[in-house]
């Protein structure tokens, strides 16, 4: 895998695509991030974590009383994860809320197997956040 597999920022009009392996230090120093969602990290998410956390290794240890959870909720953020499908043998992707995530005990016992692509938010939910 390249340096740069999953480091990926997109964004059309209604929504941003956020690489699940982007620290939220690399997030901050990136253009493409929007300003607001770089707010956002800077006065709540970063003071729970350090910058080098990436989304992907964040999601799983999230508690429910956890001040990022709470902002991930109320901006509707949604996270595509591979999870291994017994009965099919192989990876199917899906959308998860956080809510599922942190809900989720096959999620927890299986983190180590579970690929996180990437973080979907839309841009109308970061108003949401003052």
């Amino acid at each position: 895998m390249a340096d740069r597999d999953y480091k990926h920022v997109v964004q059309d009009v209604t929504n941003i695509y956020i690489g699940g392996k982007l620290s939220y230090g690399e997030m901050l120093d990136l253009d493409e991030i929007p300003f607001k969602f770089k707010v956002i990290l800077s006065h709540y998410i970063l003071k729970e974590v350090s910058r080098e956390t990436t989304i992907e290794n964040h999601i799983f240890f999230m508690k429910k009383e956890d001040m990022s959870y709470m902002i991930f909720k109320k901006m509707k953020a949604k996270f595509r994860l591979y999870v291994f499908d017994k009965d099919k043998q192989s990876y199917v992707g899906k959308e998860y809320k956080i809510e599922d995530i942190v809900d989720d005990e096959y999620l927890h016992e299986n983190m180590n197997t579970i690929f996180v692509e990437e973080m979907h938010l839309y841009k109308i939910n970061l108003l949401a956040i003052s």
